[in-house]
């Protein structure tokens, strides 16, 4: 069965850092681009970051540029996402999503195209 996982999420204040992980079983990441995705209540799904397939090149919305990090462990089939200085405005729930599909990161994140694979999500609240 194949299946993402995402893990990490939780309530952190203002200015605090979180870690998420997102681990894929059944498949292999390896030739995968992951995005990372969030959707707030009554707000649309939107691209976070994404990484290519090697890890080579990534992209970031500007809302986090500065502020999130990803990365990617393919011999662990996991890809990561450091948040940090984080804002109330952050709040939302998190999902990873895999594609195979030759892309680039920036159509992934912007969403031109719909990935194959998503995980269930994990919630991130950000609040005093």
């Amino acid at each position: 069965q194949l299946q993402l996982v995402e893990s990490g999420g939780g309530l952190v204040q203002p200015g605090g850092s979180l870690r998420l992980s997102c681990v894929a079983s059944g498949f292999t990441l390896d030739y995968s681009a992951i995005g990372w995705f969030r959707q707030a209540p009554g707000k649309e799904r939107e691209g976070v970051s994404c990484i290519n397939h090697s890890g080579s090149t990534t992209y970031y919305a500007d809302s986090v540029k500065g502020r999130f990090a990803v990365a990617r462990d393919n011999a662990k089939n996991t890809v990561y996402l450091q948040m940090n200085s984080l804002k109330p405005e952050d709040t939302a729930v998190y999902y990873c999503a895999a594609e195979g599909r030759r892309t680039t990161v920036q159509a992934m994140c912007l969403m031109d195209l719909i990935p194959d694979y998503w995980g269930q999500g994990t919630q991130v609240t950000v609040s005093s």
